[in-house]
C-alpha cells in the first residue's frame, strides 16, 4: 500500500501544484530531455524542489531525485513519507563533521545514474539579495561527472507563495526558466566557472525582476 499511497500523494502535489500557482515551465536554452542532469535553481522556499519537479514532464520526474536537507524532511513520519516516498530525495546532512559529504553523496547518486535537483546557496534565501553566494558543491559535481548536463533554472515568485513562517500558501503565479546547459571547460577554474553558473541563474530572471538592480 505505501507505494500506491505514495504514487497517490504524488499525482495531488503536482495537481496541486499547478492550481495554486499556474506554474508554467518555460525552456529557453533547451528542451526536456531524458539525458541524466543537475538542475540547479535559486532557493526561497521550502516549496522549491517541488515546484521545480512538478513543472518537469512525468518521465523526468521519474528519474530526477531532489536534493534535501536530511534534518528537515525526517523531522517527522509525514514530512520523511513525502521526502523518501514521494519524492525519492536525495538526504544530506548539512553537518559535514557528522555525517557522510554532501558533495560525496551527490556524486555517488550521478554516478549510480540518477538526475539531481540542487540549490547551489546551499541554504534559502530569506533576505533581500536576489541571489546569495554559491557554494563550489556545482563545480565539484561538474568535475566529477562530466557526461552530465548541468540546467541553471529560475524559479520565479514563489517566496511570496509561500513566505518564510508561513503554514498557509498565497496563490500567485509562478514560472520556472530552464537555461542552457552549462559545460565545464577543460583546465576551467573553480572561481570561474562558479562565476558563470551565477551568470547563468540571473540571466533566467524576467525582465521586471532585473529591472529593480
Amino acid at each position: 500500500m505505501r507505494p500506491l499511497a505514495a504514487a497517490l500523494s504524488a499525482w495531488v502535489i503536482v495537481l496541486g501544484a499547478r492550481l495554486l500557482t499556474g506554474v508554467r515551465a518555460i525552456w529557453t536554452g533547451a528542451a526536456p530531455r531524458a539525458d541524466q542532469t543537475v538542475y540547479f535553481a535559486n532557493h526561497t522556499s521550502h516549496g522549491d524542489f517541488v515546484l521545480l519537479w512538478a513543472t518537469l514532464p512525468a518521465d523526468l520526474r521519474s528519474i530526477t531525485r531532489p536534493v534535501a536537507a536530511q534534518d528537515y524532511w525526517q523531522s517527522s513520519a509525514l514530512r520523511k513519507f513525502i521526502g523518501q516516498d514521494v519524492f525519492n530525495s536525495l538526504m544530506i546532512c548539512r553537518e559535514i563533521t557528522t555525517g557522510p559529504n554532501p558533495v560525496q553523496q551527490m556524486t555517488q547518486a550521478l554516478l549510480a545514474g540518477d538526475s539531481l535537483i540542487m540549490f547551489p546557496e546551499g541554504t534559502r534565501n530569506t533576505g533581500d539579495e536576489v541571489l546569495l553566494p554559491l557554494k563550489s558543491g556545482l563545480f565539484h559535481l561538474a568535475r566529477a561527472c562530466p557526461q552530465v548536463r548541468l540546467v541553471p533554472v529560475w524559479i520565479e515568485n514563489l517566496k511570496r507563495v509561500l513566505p518564510k513562517g508561513s503554514f498557509v500558501p498565497i496563490p500567485l503565479a509562478c514560472s520556472v526558466r530552464f537555461g542552457t546547459p552549462l559545460v565545464l571547460a577543460d583546465g576551467e577554474e573553480k572561481d570561474i566557472f562558479m562565476a558563470r553558473a551565477r551568470a547563468a541563474m540571473l540571466e533566467l530572471r524576467p525582465e521586471y525582476d532585473r529591472a529593480e538592480d
